[in-house]
């Protein structure tokens, strides 16, 4: 039964992935009656209803849910494994789809990904920034990557980025106006830049440490940014207080346009680690993608 309907089940996933005929019928360059009746075909053949149409909306049905978790990680594997053996006497090729935070895209992921595109020309990556916690299984990623306190226990993770220290910090401007502070707890009686979180929705509270023990503190102010160049912007611009990640903010410290504050206050944490699901075998363009974004001391 496999073999007489697998391209029609390939159809399938397709459609259920985009949950649209007319966005599967784009990726897969067919018009969208051929899809339409492809599928109809299929379930008539098989005699069970795979999605469910609405004008509006397709979703798989719950038989259509348990094929797709039957089928997409088999045909995963078979992908990899052909693609392993075209190029195991020919050019590293393939596609890699990767999610990265604003800051780890910026500072590491796109700097390391230049010169490693530059020599792998055949191997095409999608770089997906966004700062919040994304599935990469459902999203279907190759790889992501977070800071190491944050990757699930069950993925593999590889070290790209060295330990990190958030930073606040300040115009001269505001100081001019207002004292610095010497502990987290003063910050309540300064202008801060909050942040937003991405996936709980409530305002960061900044993370401190003295003496092993930890600090959080809710702050205020008149601006809440969800992007770290714009509350870099902004605390250069005299808006408040920013807590920021060290190394983007560490040129602004030397050439006096930002000061920074309560360094003391300020530890050290595990850095980003580009993360994915554990697999028994990677394609030559992964595993070299993975050494290109490697951290060495």
């Amino acid at each position: 039964m496999l073999k007489e309907n697998f391209n029609e089940l390939q159809i399938f996933l397709v459609v259920a992935r985009e949950r649209s005929f007319t966005k599967a019928a784009a990726k897969l360059g067919v018009s969208q009656s051929a899809l339409s009746h492809a599928m109809k075909a299929l379930e008539e053949r098989l005699h069970i209803r795979l999605l469910t149409r609405t004008t509006r909306s397709v979703a798989p049905t719950e038989v259509g849910e348990r094929i797709i978790a039957c089928l997409e990680p088999r045909i995963a594997e078979l992908e990899q494994e052909f693609e392993a053996l075209v190029q195991m006497n020919g050019t590293p090729s393939g596609n890699i789809r990767l999610s990265a935070g604003e800051h780890a895209a910026r500072s590491l992921v796109w700097p390391k990904l230049k010169s490693f595109l530059r020599e792998y020309p055949e191997i095409n990556v999608e770089l997906v920034v966004d700062n919040s916690f994304v599935d990469i299984v459902e999203g279907r990623f190759d790889a992501g990557v977070r800071l190491g306190e944050s990757v699930d226990k069950d993925m593999i993770a590889v070290r790209i980025g060295p330990d990190m220290r958030m930073a606040v910090v300040g115009a001269p401007a505001y100081f001019a106006a207002n004292s610095a502070p010497e502990t987290p707890h003063e910050l309540q009686h300064h202008r801060c830049i909050n942040m937003r979180l991405p996936t709980a929705g409530g305002l960061y509270h900044w993370e401190f440490e003295r003496e092993g023990k930890p600090l959080r503190v809710r702050v205020e102010g008149q601006l809440t940014l969800n992007l770290l160049s714009e509350r870099i912007d902004a605390a250069l611009s005299g808006f408040g207080l920013a807590c920021v990640p060290g190394d983007r903010v560490q040129e602004y410290v030397k050439s006096g346009e930002l000061i920074q504050v309560l360094q003391t206050w300020c530890p050290l944490f595990p850095g980003y680690y580009l993360y994915y699901p554990n697999r028994k075998q990677h394609p030559p363009a992964f595993a070299l993608m993975i050494d290109a974004l490697r951290y060495s001391e």
